[in-house]
């Protein structure tokens, strides 16, 4: 059963980072998660792929991965270790990227520094940051199964799986 409630240190971007920013074109001969990951943001904040530690958190902005509509973005964020984005907003895109991908991706408009830690409950549609706990819709049954099977390929696969199983 995959694990609903995400706790992780933040990481803040800004509005508007686009899919360039978060890998840039030049690394798109892999879809590696882990060879696409020390690239994560280099253009932009150097250093920071290497600083993020697993199960960390990227709370960003509005408009988050616009761009183009390359896999490579949320697969750079998942090789680093990422367990959620948070933005205010995401392009319409990547929202759907990740969510294909088994990325977790919440639009919410939360304050938090830099290295604090946040809390979600996947469950309830909460995020626990400091002494302020902010709702979020949570996914609609479909999108949740897809993350929970931490991709819509592995999501098809069991759904084919046990549909056989039925017959």
């Amino acid at each position: 059963m995959p694990e609903h409630r995400i706790r992780g240190k933040v990481w803040i971007l800004g509005d508007n980072v686009d899919t360039d920013q978060i890998i840039p074109a030049r690394y798109l001969v892999t879809a590696e998660p882990e060879k696409l990951a020390p690239h994560f943001m280099e253009n932009t904040i150097p250093g920071l792929a290497s600083s993020i530690s697993r199960g960390d958190i990227i709370v960003a902005g509005r408009n988050f991965g616009c761009g183009s509509s390359r896999e490579h973005a949320v697969r750079a964020i998942q090789g680093c270790g990422v367990s959620l984005v948070i933005a205010k907003s995401f392009a319409r895109i990547f929202f759907r990227n990740s969510i294909n991908l088994g990325l977790p991706v919440i639009e919410a408009d939360i304050s938090v520094v830099e290295g604090a830690e946040v809390s979600v409950d996947m469950e309830k549609g909460t995020i626990a940051h400091g002494p302020e706990t902010t709702k979020f819709e949570k996914y609609p049954e479909f999108l949740k199964k897809i993350v929970d099977s931490g991709s819509i390929i592995n999501y098809a696969k069991e759904e084919l799986l046990r549909q056989q199983s039925q017959s």
